[in-house]
């Protein structure tokens, strides 16, 4: 069966749940977790134009909130992971293309199955397939779970 789950995470509620099942489907066929988070890649002259020096000093500071955020978004599902007792690896890059990040962060980690939410930050409620959802489907050589947990309320953790 399965013995490396892939678990792509924006911090979004979805996102949250969806790694809320996939440490518990985890769990129950004995397979480790990769947390992913791709980051987005920052170019300072499409923020700042010809200033430099004011590119440099923004840009250093969006990557930190940046980062902390990623930090917070793995450490969530490495505590989830944790308080299961089910292993735990985290890994994150920088895409400006989320669905082949997530392709190739499932490669590089040896994942042999995707679990992500049906839709990320942008249209949780929308009633279609999330873009990166279906642009991973269509791109994945990897098996793809897609998990939505509808209109009922998330289960707590």
């Amino acid at each position: 069966m399965f013995k490396n789950i892939l678990v792509p995470t924006d911090g979004s509620e979805l996102s949250e749940e969806t790694a809320r099942q996939a440490v518990t489907f985890a769990k129950h066929i004995g397979a480790r977790i990769t947390a992913y988070h791709a980051k987005p890649n920052i170019a300072a002259a499409y923020f700042y134009g010809e200033d430099k020096k004011a590119a440099s000093s923004s840009l250093e500071q969006i990557d930190e909130q940046i980062e902390k955020e990623v930090q917070k978004n793995l450490g969530f599902v490495e505590g989830l992971c944790g308080e299961a007792g089910v292993p735990c690896d985290l890994l994150s890059t920088s895409s400006n293309s989320p669905y082949e990040a997530i392709v190739d962060a499932a490669t590089q980690s040896g994942a042999d199955l995707i679990f992500m939410a049906s839709h990320g930050r942008k249209g949780i409620r929308a009633k279609i397939l999330g873009s990166e959802t279906l642009r991973t489907l269509t791109h994945s050589t990897i098996p793809v779970l897609v998990y939505s947990y509808g209109e009922r309320e998330p289960s707590s953790a």
